[in-house]
């Protein structure tokens, strides 16, 4: 599975260590207040043990030298047995602690019919207001300080004129949100979320359905990836997405 932090556009300026590919470390670090903008994915296929804690070590001396925060990606799929064996242990040598899982998920299942949900209209993203709501929502959702969000989005001209964003209004509030971007000859889901206040209402997979639509429809691409948090595997399945490597992030211990 090709991993997006290392195919997606360079949210960063170009340096190596901020945006580029170093032997088997894939950097796209943007270094603001939006952690999910910071990344950093290890790339080689089957790396055994060994390899794998070079590659950690890397990583977190990567993630020193950076004034803000941010996560290693590292799929499971890629290590050998005795490399996933191992993660744990020497992650914490490495100086790495365990955030959260995720799950890689792709499928071949464009184009999807129009989306439409009894309470919902949808707004593509396009001025910074926009941005701003769309910032919120996931600040919210994944419990961040709201200027943090705000500090990775609002003022992105690429997010206005190259990604399919999208939010989903209720009575003309913004409750959810969603976006695709093209990457290597597929769409990348991004930035999911709902309102906490607003959840379990199919909010989320409405507006992922109409992000997924408008990009289909403007590339003509068929195949779709993503990153899937706990909270959003049970959704994506609905829409044509299966799983494939489990994910593991990592931030550096405090």
């Amino acid at each position: 599975m090709a991993s997006p932090v290392s195919s997606a556009p360079c949210w960063a300026a170009s340096s190596p260590t901020n945006c580029g590919d170093l032997p088997g470390v894939a950097v796209r670090w943007a270094d603001c207040r939006f952690a999910f903008w910071n990344a950093i994915t290890l790339t080689e296929v089957g790396a055994d043990a060994v390899l794998l804690e070079k590659r950690l070590e890397q990583a977190a001396d990567i993630m020193r030298s950076k004034r803000q925060p941010g996560f290693l990606w590292l799929f499971e799929d890629l290590l050998a047995d005795d490399a996933r064996a191992a993660l744990e242990e020497a992650a914490g040598r490495a100086g790495l602690a365990y955030a959260f899982p995720g799950t890689g998920m792709a499928g071949d299942l464009l184009p999807i019919p129009e989306p439409r949900h009894p309470d919902l209209t949808f707004e593509p993203v396009t001025t910074d207001e926009h941005l701003r709501a769309y910032a919120d929502i996931n600040s919210r959702a994944y419990g961040l300080p709201l200027e943090d969000g705000r500090d990775g989005l609002v003022g992105s001209t690429l997010w206005k004129r190259e990604v399919y964003a999208y939010l989903a209004l209720r009575d003309g509030a913004p409750v959810a949100c969603a976006a695709t971007v093209e990457a290597e000859g597929r769409l990348f889901v991004v930035l999911v979320a709902t309102d906490p206040e607003q959840q379990r209402r199919g909010y989320g997979e409405a507006v992922t359905r109409k992000a997924l639509y408008e990009g289909a429809r403007a590339t003509g691409l068929t195949r779709a990836t993503l990153h899937a948090t706990v909270a959003g595997a049970p959704v994506y399945p609905r829409i044509g997405f299966e799983p494939n490597s489990p994910m593991h992030f990592y931030g550096l211990k405090s």
